[in-house]
């Protein structure tokens, strides 16, 4: 078959920045998906995303489908011929279905007899037939959470669609999607180039659209384009450019053709904590700072989306753009130094935290007692960690947190140093929102992780207390976030102590505003939850999650413990027969009902003797093991129990017909399940 190149351009609007690579990638996999499913063969399936364009390059395209073999079976022979062999109306009306008459149809021997068959072959549509329909099903199913329409059209999509370039080699795809007839016209730079201009042929792009239209097409070289000038400007300046990847995203989605330059701001605005300027200019302007030494400089480098005759001109004009919100931060930051961040608690109270739930002042109060407790067990400072609590909110109502509320925390350890507040404390002003995603950073210090702990079980507490349990996507106080953080603190700080145990002083502290009755094993069983995901992630097995997840431990470090412990030993050749051993061992208990004490004098088989004193052996070994919490070793030394279990169950019955036997022999499988059950439920692992 003939292959061509195939080109699908969309010419958009300006698309939203933080979504454009995926929505780009989602039309390219959709979009391939259905050229594969329609099995038409094809090279490379290229892919490009400007702010104003979406488009998919296809090399080697086949210009039609195979042809496909098609077998129907029809009725049997008997069934479908008189007894004179002449055909029937099933027969018949089976030949003509198919539109063909009888005699045509071939015939095909089967252990239950001799059946027609019409064998045929279907003929492969031509590719450009089938392209405009993938297109408008591949842009259907694009993650757009919400469509616009424009002009008096009721066509819907994420932005204005202006042009639609279909090309198959040289030759335009006729078709209408999204209000528009394809063409062979794609538009160029906003401000550069040549405005509008024609493709002779699908092989041209992107090259002609970068060399007439000044744009560059492919997001990933725009992207490496960027990058490798950013580094290289701060190179030249002698720092580090902050190289927020997600930032680099966004601005690698906001230009067609990328110009860095390089701006700078006064140097006393460097008085000002470095968070600040920083949260400005990246967040308002998209700009990159740069370091040195870990200090900021009073430098940033932004990208344009023009080549400019004069760039000082557009150097000076962002400078210009800048300087009144590093003013604002300067101004904000002089302003709020005048009172003292304690002597903000009291406009906390003003400040309501949840309806039913009362003040952010009270929240604080709550986290405070928590936070010293929690130092208490974790061996922290009560008094800082007390401290830091009531100290924790106050900065959201300082001026420089209400205008850039990404600060906040931050500001509150900066005005805390400036109150000449313990160091620690101050450090647990802004570490308390710590991890703030996946894979972000823990608080380090004890006073820190003793208000990051309180402020998430206080706001579990809370939450849940009111029946504000968390459904589907929703999770506007996140809870899923606060789980996982206590999860992290406690298992890679290893923090030893128990989440039931402060959600139960939470629910106290909260008193009479709490309505759910189940507030705590609601949170616990929330947080337990989340286990599943956390080592998920890690590779762990769900059957060794559950298997832990049964045994309720609500001692976070305990439970990972449990957790390697029993991820080791499904690895160990005995833990196959030995979780069968104790799935049976289950099934029999969960039937016997209430089981009398055990006696050595009723046992009369050698092999009840032997696993008995194995039992004995092996308790005595792993019981100061279990207690020092050392699982791993527990569940290898009741690895070594393997042969008189078996032994057991191949050689004694039981249900023995003798009552007293049979208690005493449930009793002794109740003895051994206890064992294995003080860690996991072992019976839970699968091979």
């Amino acid at each position: 078959m003939t292959a061509k190149t195939l080109l699908v351009e969309l010419g958009t609007e300006e698309l939203p920045p933080k979504a454009l690579s995926k929505l780009a990638l989602s039309f390219r996999d959709n979009f391939a998906a259905l050229i594969d499913n329609a099995n038409i063969s094809h090279g490379d399936i290229l892919w490009f995303a400007t702010p104003r364009r979406m488009a998919v390059k296809i090399i080697n395209l086949d210009e039609q489908q195979p042809d496909t073999p098609v077998e129907k079976k029809g009725p049997s022979v008997k069934a479908a011929f008189n007894s004179d062999g002449t055909p029937n109306n099933v027969g018949l009306k089976w030949a003509q279905s198919n539109g063909i008459s009888i005699d045509k149809a071939d015939r095909i021997s089967t252990p239950k007899g001799e059946w027609l068959v019409y064998r045929t072959v279907e003929h492969g549509a031509k590719t450009v037939s089938l392209i405009p329909g993938f297109v408008q099903e591949a842009l259907s199913k694009l993650p757009v959470p919400k469509l616009m329409h424009w002009g008096s059209s009721n066509v819907l999509f994420v932005r204005p669609v202006h042009t639609l370039t279909m090309l198959f080699g040289s030759d335009v795809i006729p078709g209408e999607i999204l209000g528009l007839q394809s063409g062979r016209t794609i538009k160029g730079h906003r401000y550069m180039g040549t405005p509008e201009f024609d493709l002779s042929s699908a092989d041209e792009y992107p090259e002609l659209l970068e060399c007439k239209g000044m744009v560059i097409a492919d997001y990933n070289r725009r992207k490496e384009m960027i990058t490798a000038a950013i580094k290289s400007e701060a190179d030249k300046i002698g720092g580090i450019a902050d190289m927020d990847p997600d930032l680099i995203d966004e601005v690698t989605s906001l230009v067609e053709y990328p110009v860095l330059l390089t701006a700078r701001f006064e140097e006393k605005f460097l008085k000002v904590p470095a968070e600040a300027l920083v949260h400005t200019m990246k967040g308002d302007q998209k700009y990159f700072p740069v370091y040195r030494d870990g200090k900021l400089l009073p430098n940033f480098i932004f990208i344009s989306n023009i080549q400019s005759l004069h760039p000082e001109l557009v150097i000076a004009g962002n400078e210009r753009v800048v300087r009144p919100r590093l003013s604002d931060a300067e101004f904000f930051f002089n302003t709020d130094k005048k009172q003292s961040l304690f002597s903000r608690f009291d406009s906390l109270k003003s400040v309501t935290y949840q309806k039913q739930l009362g003040s952010l002042a009270e929240k604080s109060e709550i986290v405070a007692e928590l936070a010293a407790k929690i130092a208490q067990i974790i061996g922290a400072n009560q008094a800082n960690a007390k401290r830091a609590g009531i100290l924790s909110k106050c900065d959201l109502v300082t001026n420089m947190v209400t205008e850039f509320t990404d600060t906040q925390g931050i500001m509150g350890m900066h005005y805390a140093r400036i109150d000449g507040e313990p160091e620690e404390v101050a450090q647990a002003l802004s570490d308390q929102y710590l991890p703030r995603f996946s894979g972000d950073e823990l608080p380090n210090n004890p006073v820190s992780q003793a208000l990051s702990i309180a402020e998430k079980v206080t706001t579990l507490t809370g939450i849940f207390g009111v029946n504000m349990i968390p459904k589907g996507d929703k999770d506007p106080y996140g809870l899923r976030r606060a789980s996982i953080g206590l999860i992290r603190i406690a298992v890679e700080k290893s923090l030893n102590f128990d989440i039931k145990e402060l959600v139960e002083y939470a629910t106290e502290l909260f008193g009479s505003k709490l309505t759910n009755p189940n507030t705590v094993n609601d949170v616990v069983d929330y947080v337990l939850a989340r286990f599943k995901s956390f080592y998920q992630d890690m590779g762990v097995g769900t059957d060794v999650i559950q298997s832990v997840l049964s045994r309720r431990i609500t001692n976070l470090l305990d439970f990972d413990k449990r957790i390697k412990a029993v991820q080791e030993f499904k690895n160990i050749p005995e833990s196959n027969s030995l979780a069968e051993a104790n799935k049976r061992v289950g099934n029999i208990l969960s039937k016997a009902g209430t089981v009398s004490a055990f006696k050595t004098e009723l046992m009369v088989n050698d092999e009840e003797r032997t696993l008995s004193a194995a039992i004995d052996k092996v308790s005595t070994d792993v019981n100061s093991l279990f207690d020092k919490g050392d699982y791993k070793d527990a569940l290898t030394h009741l690895s070594q129990i393997k042969k008189p279990v078996d032994d057991f169950f191949e050689k004694v019955m039981v249900n023995d017909e003798n009552p007293e036997i049979r208690q005493n022999r449930l009793a002794l499988l109740k003895r051994l399940s206890e064992l294995f059950t003080h860690i996991a439920d072992i019976s839970l692992l699968q091979k």
